[in-house]
């Protein structure tokens, strides 16, 4: 495995991140637990969470998994960079009005603790924003993270989904404080939603901070399996998607077949291209599945490929030259 700082910390993490996002949802707990162990075994060391992961009223039951993973002992904690997130609804009648999805000091302290009851810790090295939330100050913002910063509950700051503008003035507001700010930004990116390079990414890597790419496979339309899915699956039931992009798939294909590399592999690779990327995050429903990304990072794309992959799915330029003269 090969590792990178985490942004401007000195926190070294995998070039790959486990995203947990199918455990106790289409993954039983025991393959999430073989999954969980392989990823280690393969010097994976940073892993994904967040606390509504599992959904609706099941909101809580991911991090449950990993808490309960953890209780193994083995190390198991010790090993992991552990990163979690808070923003949605927790379903908890408790909060009244402020149960609603957003950020705030109050969802901050509540959600942060639960968190850490369900993942059975005492501290999580990466704490995500899940989105941005323009109705609360950095004000009240970043006093909020500077309890649990004290404390040790979290060591480090991240976000996500966040627009260019939003991590400067994260940043902005950070530095007046003298406070290091967000180390991170999870981000949709991938060879068919290349929108970020107009301004999230460029953003990021000016300001120091690492993009953790979510769905770089695009829910599985650069997978390999999209051209012909098997039946009665997400992927068959999704053919008017597969259809629009079909002859940028068939393209994307044949060009992986000439490289002897599997498109899902290839896709993976490309995210990691990018000077602001630190890891693309990988959602395995199998451990088979798992297994089968590894090698991503020892794929190097070659400038006649990436020039190919360029003109297969164009992006979309760079600000302002995209739209200005």
């Amino acid at each position: 495995m090969k590792y990178s700082y985490l942004g401007r910390s000195g926190l070294k993490v995998s070039q790959l991140c486990l995203g947990t996002m199918n455990f106790g949802v289409d993954t039983d707990e025991q393959e999430a637990f073989r999954i969980m162990d392989a990823a280690l075994d393969a010097g994976i060391n940073f892993f994904d969470t967040a606390n509504i992961y599992g959904w609706g009223e099941n909101a809580g039951r991911t991090e449950e998994i990993i808490g309960r993973w953890f209780a193994q002992g083995g190390n198991r904690r010790e090993k992991t960079v552990l990163a979690t997130k808070f923003y949605g609804d927790m379903h908890d009648a408790n909060d009244g009005p402020n149960r609603d999805a957003g950020l705030s000091a109050y969802k901050l302290r509540r959600h942060l603790d639960a968190s850490l009851r369900r993942l059975q810790t005492d501290h999580i090295e990466l704490y995500q924003m899940h989105h941005v939330d323009r109705n609360v100050s950095w004000d009240e913002l970043w006093e909020a993270f500077q309890v649990p910063l004290n404390q040790g509950k979290i060591g480090y700051v991240g976000s996500s989904n966040f627009a260019g503008r939003d991590l400067v003035k994260a940043q902005y507001e950070a530095k007046a404080r003298h406070f290091l700010g967000l180390i991170s930004e999870q981000h949709k990116y991938s060879l068919l939603c290349r929108l970020p390079e107009l301004e999230v990414l460029p953003a990021a890597e000016e300001l120091g901070i690492g993009v953790i790419a979510w769905s770089p496979l695009d829910g599985g339309l650069l997978s390999g399996n999209a051209l012909n899915p098997v039946p009665g699956s997400r992927r068959a039931s999704n053919a008017e998607n597969v259809n629009k992009h079909r002859a940028k798939l068939e393209a994307f294909a044949a060009l992986c077949k000439e490289l002897g590399e599997n498109e899902a592999n290839v896709a993976l690779a490309w995210t990691l291209v990018h000077p602001a990327m630190t890891a693309p995050i990988i959602g395995p429903r199998t451990l088979e599945q798992f297994q089968n990304t590894l090698r991503v990072v020892d794929i190097v794309l070659d400038e006649s490929t990436l020039k190919k992959l360029d003109e297969i799915f164009p992006g979309p330029g760079s600000a302002p030259q995209a739209y200005a003269w």
